[in-house]
């Protein structure tokens, strides 16, 4: 096993969206800066369950998702990049953070669609924007999403208007299915407690 470097958010990334990133600490400008140098230049996020992004000293989820560093500017003492979630992966286990968090990982197998949810999908998709309408966020209600309905599953997911947690126990799903149902079932709770509010 290869140790993959790894970057702790605040935030839950999902296979097939979009991650940007302000980088400024001195670990993770090291990381961008050798990730520049490979063919194919990945990382893996994980949420920091406790603690702060920066600085370290934080508790990290066991569950994340690689993401494929796609464009990297330089700002004055920051660098701007973007990168896209692939694949998601358990840590098998936590690296010395010298010169920046590292970790074993194994890859999840991706989910697996079936026609038979695009009902699902569709209702999914409908309430989700729904409930964007209603927020404001970092996604729009008109946000496009792609024509795979696997990619559109996640895509959903990380377009749902719900907090880290419920966004995490979202990654965590094992079918395609149940990620749809657990899209809907949390944003139409957080539906409740906005109407309610």
């Amino acid at each position: 096993m290869t140790a993959t470097p790894m970057f702790p958010l605040g935030s839950v990334l999902f296979p097939y969206t979009p991650l940007p990133l302000r980088v400024f600490e001195p670990r993770y400008l090291t990381m961008v800066g050798q990730l520049l140098d490979d063919d194919d230049p990945q990382f893996g996020v994980v949420l920091i369950e406790r603690g702060h992004e920066v600085g370290g000293g934080d508790r990290r989820s066991g569950i994340g998702t690689m993401a494929r560093l796609v464009s990297v500017t330089a700002g004055a003492e920051v660098l701007h990049a973007v990168a896209v979630g692939t694949q998601r992966f358990t840590i098998e286990q936590w690296l010395d953070d010298d010169p920046y968090p590292r970790a074993e990982v194994a890859l999840l197998p991706d989910l697996v669609w079936n026609d038979a949810l695009t009902p699902l999908r569709t209702e999914a998709e409908a309430i989700v924007r729904r409930v964007l309408s209603l927020v404001e966020g970092r996604w729009d209600a008109d946000t496009e999403i792609s024509d795979d309905p696997l990619a559109a599953a996640w895509q959903l997911a990380a377009m749902a208007p719900l907090g880290e947690y419920d966004q995490f126990t979202l990654l965590r799903s094992t079918t395609v299915g149940g990620l749809l149902r657990q899209v809907i079932d949390l944003t139409l709770d957080a539906e409740q407690l906005w109407s309610a509010g």
